[in-house]
Parts: C-alpha cells; sequence; structure tokens
C-alpha cells in the first residue's frame, strides 16, 4: 500500500510540474530561512553554557546612586566586594575577581598589543573553569609576577618552543614568568582573555588598600553559590552588609551602591552596563528574529495548504473515482498525507542545500561561527520533515477527502467552496505579517539613516587615531613634543592632539565626589572625565559657548577644568555665564570653570549625553588624534591616506617611541562601529522580509489561480458580451485586493506598537511616520496587482470559444 502511495506521490508531482515547483520551492525557502534564523539565535543562546556548574556562578552588577538617583550601572564594580562576600556568606563557595590591564607585551625585541590582559586571582582558574593543558589550575597564579597564556597567545610568542617557564615583560617594566597554558576561550562567551597575571602582582602595583576598596571601581567579580540559594534573600543579605561597610562614605556624600546578581549565562544577551567586557548581544532583537523566522515558515506552510486546496479542484475527479472503487476516506487521507510527505522532504533537502549556500553569507553578516554541523540544525531540518506533513498537509488531506462523488459527477462541484473563508483569511494574514515586516524594515533604515547623518557636534573626519606608548620612560614629555614637531612639518598633517579618550568610545574615566568648592560633600555628584591637551578642541571643533579653551598663554590651566551643557545642568548652574569663574573640588584639589562646551555626542546617538568635565592632561598616552589636510580622495568611510603618508608616521613613531607597536585605525571608521548592530539587524530583517513577500506572493498566486479556474465560463461569456481585458482585470483583480487591503488595515495598530516599541530605547530618534505605513502598502499593493495579473490575462486571452467549453 505504502509503494501504491508512493508512486502515486510522484507521477502527481512530476504531471504538475509548476504548481509542484511553487510547492516545493515555497516550503524549501521557508524552512531554509526558519532554520537560519534560528541557528544564529541558538548561537547567541549559548553563551556560556560550556562552563560547568554555570547555573550557579553569577557576576556582581553595582548601580551607583547620586542623592537617591541612579548615576552609573557597572559591570565592573569595586574590588573590595568578592572577598567580602567569600569572607561573609557560607553560601558562596568561591569567588572570581578580574581587572583589565591591557599593556604592550614585550617578548624577545618583539612587541605585541594585548587588549586582552586581565589580573585575576586563583580562584578564577577554577571557578570558570580554564582548561590548563599545561600547569597547575590550583598554583598557576598563585605568585607575584607570574601568569597563564592561551595556547593561540604561546603560538603567536613562542611558536613550536615550550611556554611554561618562558618569560615576558608588560610595557617594559615587570618581568613574568609563565606558569600555565589554557585552552583558546570559545567565541561564545561575554568575557574573552588571552592573558591572565596574577592578583598578588595587581596588588603589588596598586597597593594593601585594594583589598578593602569599596569606593574603586573597575573590577569584573563572579561568585559560585551553593545549589538551592535564594538569590532574592540573598541580595537582600549581600546589601544589608554592604551598606554597614560603606555606611560612613553614604552619611559623608549621600552616594551609596546597590549589588545585584547576573547569572551568567543570560549576561550576553541581558546586560548592557558600563565596563562591559565585551559588547553584548541583546536578546529583544534575539527574540524578535525568532518571531519573524516562526512568521516566514507559517507563511511558507499557509502556502502549502491553499495551493494543496487549490489544486483539488484539478483531482475531483479522481477522488470520485477511488471512492467509487471503494476506497475509505482514511484511505485517502493518507494518500495525501504521504504526498505531503513526499514534497515536504523533497523540500527538505532543497533547504538543506539553500543553507549551505547562504551560510557563509549569513556568517559574515552576523560575525558568528555558524555552521551546519551543529545538533540544533539537524533536529530541526528531521522536525521539518516530520511535523511539516503533518501540520501543513493535514487540512487540505481532510478537505480533499471529504469531496462527494455524486456532486462531482453531476458537475456540481465548486472547488470546495466551503473553504473560502479559511483561505482567504490565510492570505490576509500573510500580507499583514509581509507588510508588517516591510514598515519594520523602513522603520528601522530611517533611524539608522537618522543617526548617521546627523550633526554629531565634533568633526570626526579625515581623523588618524593612534593608540598611545605603553611603553614610556621619563622623557615621554619632550619625545612627544618632537613628535608632533616632526609630523606638523609634512602639509598633509594638520594637528596632533592627545587625549585620555577619543569620540566613539565610552569615557572610563568616572568620578564622584566632584562639587563646587563652596558645598559641602552632600552636593557631590559623579562626572564624566576627559583628560586632553591644548589642541584637542580645535582638533575637533568643539564648540565653546561661554568662557574660553584651554590655552598654552596661561601658565595655570592646568589648575582649571571645562564643563559641558550637560555638566553645567548637573551641577546645578542655570547659565553657561553663571558658571565661568566658579571653582570646584575635584579629588583632593580645586579647579576653576574657565569654559563651557556645547553638548557633543560623544558616543553614538544611541546614548544621551552625558555630564563630562574636561581636564588639562598634556602629557596624556592614551590616544594621538592627527587631523589630515585632504590627500586624494575619500573613501565610503575613511579617509583615503597614500601609503607612504603611513609609512612616513610609522617610521617617526618607532624613531621616537622604540618597543611599542604602530596600531592605528580611522575615527570615522571607529565611530561607524557602534551602529554596526542596527545594520546587521536593519540587512537581516529586511531580507527576510523580501523572502516573506516572495512566499506570500506564491501564495497570492496559487489562489488567484484557483478563484480564476473557477470563473473560466464566466470570464468567456463577458468577453463574447463585448467586456475587455481591462474590464476583466478589474473584475476579478477586486476581490483580491480586498483582501490586500484588509491584510493592511489589521497591519496598521501592529506596525504603529512595534515600530514605536523600538524606538523608544534611543534618546535621539525618528518620530513614527504613517509614510513609511503608506509606502510598504503601496509596494504590497503593486506586488499583488503583478501577481494577480499575471494569470487573470492568461485566461482574458484565452479564445471565449475554449472558455465557455470549460468544466
Amino acid at each position: 500500500m505504502l509503494k501504491n502511495y508512493l508512486v502515486t506521490a510522484f507521477r502527481e508531482i512530476f504531471k504538475n510540474k509548476i504548481f509542484s515547483f511553487i510547492h516545493i520551492f515555497g516550503l524549501a525557502l521557508g524552512i531554509a530561512a526558519f532554520v537560519m534564523i534560528l541557528q544564529y539565535a541558538f548561537y547567541e543562546l549559548s553563551y556560556e553554557r560550556f562552563y560547568d556548574n554555570a547555573d550557579q556562578i553569577y557576576r556582581v552588577r553595582q548601580d551607583r546612586y547620586d542623592k537617591g538617583k541612579l548615576s552609573t550601572t557597572w559591570g565592573a564594580g569595586c574590588s573590595a566586594i568578592g572577598p567580602a562576600l567569600k569572607n561573609e556568606f557560607p553560601e558562596v563557595l568561591a569567588f572570581g575577581r578580574l581587572t583589565n590591564v591591557g599593556a604592550i607585551v614585550n617578548i624577545k625585541e618583539r612587541n605585541f598589543r594585548e587588549d586582552k590582559i586581565f589580573a585575576a586571582n586563583t580562584s578564577f582558574l577554577t571557578m570558570l573553569p580554564v582548561r590548563l593543558t599545561a600547569g597547575v589550575d590550583s598554583t598557576a597564579l598563585d605568585e607575584p609576577n607570574t601568569a597563564v597564556i592561551s595556547e593561540n597567545t604561546a603560538n603567536k610568542y613562542f611558536g613550536n618552543e615550550e611556554a611554561i617557564g618562558q618569560s615576558f615583560t608588560l610595557n617594559g617594566e615587570v618581568v613574568f614568568r609563565i606558569t600555565g597554558v589554557f585552552r583558546d576561550i570559545p567565541e561564545n562567551t561575554h568575557l574573552k582573555y588571552n592573558i591572565l597575571i596574577s592578583w598578588p602582582t595587581y596588588a603589588n602595583w596598586r597597593g594593601p588598600d585594594i583589598e578593602t576598596a569599596w569606593n574603586w571601581d573597575g573590577f569584573y567579580t563572579y561568585i559560585r553559590l551553593r545549589e538551592g540559594t535564594d538569590i532574592e534573600e540573598f541580595e537582600k543579605k549581600m546589601n544589608e552588609f554592604t551598606d554597614k561597610q560603606t555606611e560612613e562614605h553614604t552619611r559623608q556624600y549621600d552616594q551609596h551602591a546597590v549589588y545585584s546578581l547576573q547569572p551568567l549565562r543570560s549576561i550576553h544577551l541581558h546586560s548592557d552596563l558600563m565596563w562591559e567586557a565585551e559588547v553584548n548581544g541583546d536578546a529583544k532583537t534575539v527574540y524578535f528574529l525568532m518571531v519573524i523566522a516562526c512568521i516566514i515558515l507559517i507563511i511558507a506552510w499557509v502556502n502549502y495548504i491553499n495551493l494543496s486546496t487549490v489544486k483539488a479542484i484539478f483531482r475531483a475527479r479522481e477522488v470520485a473515482m477511488r471512492k467509487i472503487s471503494g476506497a475509505l476516506r482514511i484511505h485517502l487521507i493518507k494518500q495525501f498525507l504521504v504526498e505531503s510527505f513526499v514534497i515536504n522532504l523533497i523540500a527538505t533537502l532543497l533547504a538543506l542545500i539553500l543553507i549551505l549556500v547562504f551560510m557563509p553569507y549569513l556568517r559574515t553578516l552576523t560575525g558568528r561561527e555558524l555552521g551546519i554541523g551543529s545538533l540544533e540544525i539537524w533536529l530541526l531540518l528531521i522536525a521539518m520533515v516530520l511535523a511539516g506533513p503533518l501540520l501543513s498537509g493535514l487540512y487540505p488531506a481532510l478537505v480533499i477527502s471529504s469531496f462527494r462523488p455524486m456532486t462531482i459527477f453531476r458537475g456540481k462541484f465548486n472547488g470546495a467552496s466551503g473553504g473560502d473563508f479559511i483561505r482567504k483569511a490565510l492570505v490576509v494574514f500573510q500580507f499583514a505579517a509581509s507588510i508588517t515586516l516591510i514598515a519594520g524594515t523602513f522603520t528601522v533604515y530611517s533611524q539608522l539613516i537618522y543617526m548617521r547623518n546627523q550633526e554629531l557636534g565634533v568633526n570626526i573626519d579625515q581623523t588618524l587615531i593612534i593608540k598611545g606608548p605603553g611603553v614610556a620612560d621619563s622623557t615621554y614629555d619632550e619625545k612627544l613634543s618632537a613628535f608632533r614637531e616632526e609630523l606638523l612639518k609634512y602639509p598633509v598633517i594638520k594637528s596632533i592632539s592627545a587625549s585620555t579618550t577619543i569620540p566613539g568610545s565610552k569615557v572610563f574615566w568616572n568620578a564622584g565626589g566632584i562639587r563646587l568648592a563652596s558645598d559641602d560633600e552632600s552636593k557631590s555628584n559623579q562626572y564624566r572625565i576627559i583628560g586632553i591637551d591644548y589642541d584637542f578642541i580645535d582638533a575637533y571643533n568643539l564648540s565653546v559657548v561661554q568662557g574660553r579653551k584651554f590655552s598654552r598663554e596661561f601658565g595655570s590651566d592646568e589648575e582649571t577644568v571645562l564643563f559641558n551643557e550637560e555638566a553645567i545642568k548637573l551641577m546645578g548652574f542655570e547659565t553657561a555665564e553663571s558658571a565661568i569663574g566658579e571653582v570646584i573640588y575635584f579629588w583632593g584639589a580645586n579647579y576653576r570653570i574657565i569654559g563651557v562646551l556645547k553638548n557633543f555626542h560623544q558616543e553614538s546617538l544611541k546614548e544621551k549625553y552625558d555630564a563630562i568635565i574636561f581636564r588639562l592632561t598634556p602629557g596624556t598616552r592614551d590616544f594621538y588624534s592627527i587631523k589630515l589636510n585632504s590627500e586624494g580622495q575619500a573613501g565610503s568611510n575613511s579617509f583615503a591616506l597614500s601609503k607612504n603618508t603611513i609609512k612616513t608616521i610609522e617610521d617617526h613613531w618607532e624613531r621616537f617611541f622604540p618597543g611599542n607597536p604602530f596600531d592605528y585605525f580611522f575615527l570615522s571608521d571607529h565611530y561607524d562601529q557602534q551602529y554596526r548592530a542596527e545594520k546587521q539587524f536593519r540587512t537581516i530583517f529586511g531580507l527576510f522580509a523580501i523572502l516573506a513577500i516572495v512566499i506570500a506572493c506564491l501564495g497570492l498566486f496559487g489562489l488567484s489561480w484557483f478563484i480564476i479556474v473557477q470563473r473560466t465560463r464566466e470570464i468567456g461569456i463577458r468577453k463574447v458580451n463585448g467586456a475587455s481585458v481591462g474590464n476583466i482585470l478589474l473584475l476579478v483583480s477586486r476581490d483580491f485586493f480586498k483582501l490586500v487591503i484588509l491584510g493592511i488595515v489589521i497591519a496598521a495598530p501592529a506596525i504603529y506598537y512595534l515600530s514605536n516599541k523600538w524606538l523608544e530605547k534611543y534618546p535621539f530618534r525618528i518620530d513614527f511616520n504613517w509614510w513609511l505605513f503608506l509606502l510598504s502598502g503601496l509596494i504590497i499593493i503593486l506586488i499583488s496587482a503583478l501577481t494577480i495579473s499575471y494569470n487573470t490575462l492568461a485566461i482574458a486571452h484565452t479564445n471565449p470559444a475554449e472558455s465557455i467549453k470549460y468544466e
């Protein structure tokens, strides 16, 4: 019996090649899109899954409050919290503590800039298992001046030589002995590192106060709790304990910190705090893409249902003959389910080919190591083969098997008109979903264009950034001055300035306790601090709205500061003018406000303006900003600079700052990287919106063909009576456009709600524009018109004599 079912199934596939192609290709597109999107989603959800006991490990989050108002949310909080919790609470089995000490690594006259260096305590190696392939986990970081490195780093530094026992120098000063080599950290973790140096070394650098510092931030703290610990109850006890430790500071400055625990596995998708170790993902985006994946698959299955029921009118006599010959309804249902299984199997195999072809593109687009070898993909494909026939084939099988032979032979069969409502409702759903995706794509695109085209208040064009020297000596100031003088001799170089950070980067220098010198400590607030030299303001064309900038003409400017407008507001000044000349208290010293800068976007327009104070620090060596005059044509994002000019700058760098690698990039590219997630989302969203439209149009094609075939005789009679092709086109299209317009109307509130919901996370954003909705609707109408017109014109141009004979 099964063999007969299979033979009949393949006969039907080859007998109706166009319908079979639409069936299979539509399903394959839907399945491929579904699997690829979910593969990306599964990857994002897989972060930290490789750690043992990950469900017992938490990162300690720190929220700082000034006068009861939240000022900073830290992923890397104070230093003291880890050992204090371990000593105070028996629920804490272990703690891990790290801080980033990115530096220049010097090995055998070679220099490497390593940003992924952390100081870590020994228990970190065992709590978040760093699997050593050489060395002993429990003692590798016990002693000062010891370090463990990754396998990839060991290969980069020493090649085939044994790494254990070798040494390297950080910033030309401190020598470290390698006591362990660990396996490379997987990509799907929020905390990546190449080198871990021992905590005793770091404590020696910073002094004994580091162990009990409750107001010294920048330290990642992880704790492992006993299984079954009540997290809410523990957080309550933890904050009661920490409040006692910082009671004096809270009373003196009206500042306090609130601590909470972040599950290790939730950090990547649910955390966006100050000092995140990596740029994290976004859970809402991942879940939204999963919804899109399900919608696309449902649209593909809806197509199958519509096309199968449409095809039923051509198989009515076959069904009638089978029933007359003794076939029971259950036999017919089995037959059509087998056909559905065969079509789904072929579609799944075609989907696998499409996945193989397009997965490299998705891998490049997302920046993730996605592949088809994961267990999730094969389980999804197997699920498509097994569940697809039942979910998409059962309804058509029930409809087709319900045909009555006598109705068919008497010529009263109308193509299962009782299913009209369901078919039309499914088409309405398809187009409501499609227009929502189109409008969503336009909204994402418009917001991205808005953010990238707004006036930043800072000039980032034609700017080459060099990461400052980590290795320096007492002659650094003289070398920097000579380096600047040499480069300024070249016409292509306009200016050179030094700063602690650059536009497009977070300001990690945060300082609390800042207030007017005449105020008491209770009026202190926290501000972001940027250290700059004399040339920074002019180099970036920052606007001075009141007062003056730093100037070499004033010998006492190192005792002065500049505020931006947001900082003036936080300090309590009503106008910028009223702030000029006022004295502030900052870290044990007084500084006079000499100027106020107009707010500018230090970070992308995804962030609010920060309250920023600018200090004069001419000797800073974090970043050098080299402003360039035109030299050829600018590229799409970066300034086109000749290789000779780059080589010239590099030669002078090596001359003045030996032992430091020459690391440079263009500021416009760096600033634009902040929108990388939005650009990825826009592209993915747009691609799959187009795919949803293509699949939906296949469904519309099937439904239009069904209705037009039913009305073939009517169309022939109308042509005989003088109806033009245009009249017939309008007659047939009218019903379809009602469905499309109904889908547009249904989509309107969803579009409005979802667009505003997505936009609300941006402090600088577009207003919802109804023209985006109208444009999306117009696109759907035009695409629908083309789809419907193809079938209508095919029948309308048929000889009326043939049409009238049609049964």
